[in-house]
């Protein structure tokens, strides 16, 4: 495995998995490329004091991951981002999501594993605790919006990370359309050794 490669920590969303489209796009274009072993994609626990303990772990085994995060990951990467001085490519996410629980307390469906299980108030007074101000670093962060996201308002992450490098794409929708084709605008921040990827036609994944 090439020292010079960095690892990455993908972070999924709410309800989401390490099946989701995203993360399995980014699994083959990372085994294709020979570097699967950099990359970790965790299935994460509902709740979010026990999701940031299993991210944390895995940041003490990689070191200095590039973290990746979607919709409420992002949330998770902004977080963690700030506290260890990583750097986060955020996809579509979420901004005080402690916020946008009201009157969504209740039974919730993992999308893929089928897990049922209770939003709780501990819940979302967890996801506050998480809550950091806005990022400062340019430097140390890139951010995808998609203006047709259906589920969160891409206006309040262009807000959020208004001092940040933001990628505003019209159209699309919360799972990020074409989230293959940018891939290799993903390996360039994360600082892939640009010989394995800019050949490559990722498209078909």
């Amino acid at each position: 495995m090439p020292l010079a490669n960095p690892s990455i920590l993908y972070i999924h969303g709410l309800n989401s998995s390490p099946a989701s489209l995203k993360a399995s796009q980014l699994l083959c274009a990372m085994t294709r490329l020979g570097l699967a072993a950099n990359l970790r994609v965790p299935a994460l626990h509902h709740h979010p004091r026990q999701a940031i303990a299993q991210l944390d772990a895995l940041i003490g085994e990689l070191g200095r991951p590039v973290l990746v995060g979607s919709s409420l990951g992002g949330y998770y990467a902004t977080h963690l981002a700030e506290r260890h001085a990583l750097r986060a490519l955020l996809i579509n996410p979420a901004v005080r999501p402690h916020q946008l629980f009201e009157g969504h307390l209740g039974p919730q469906q993992n999308f893929y594993s089928d897990e049922t299980w209770e939003l709780t108030a501990d819940h979302v007074t967890a996801l506050a605790e998480l809550e950091v101000p806005p990022p400062q670093d340019p430097a140390r962060y890139q951010v995808w919006l998609q203006t047709a996201d259906e589920t969160l308002d891409y206006r309040h992450a262009q807000a959020y990370y208004r001092a940040c490098a933001l990628r505003i794409q019209a159209g699309g929708d919360h799972g990020f359309q074409g989230f293959a084709e940018h891939l290799p605008m993903l390996f360039a921040f994360a600082g892939i050794d640009a010989q394995l990827w800019r050949d490559i036609d990722f498209s078909d994944l």
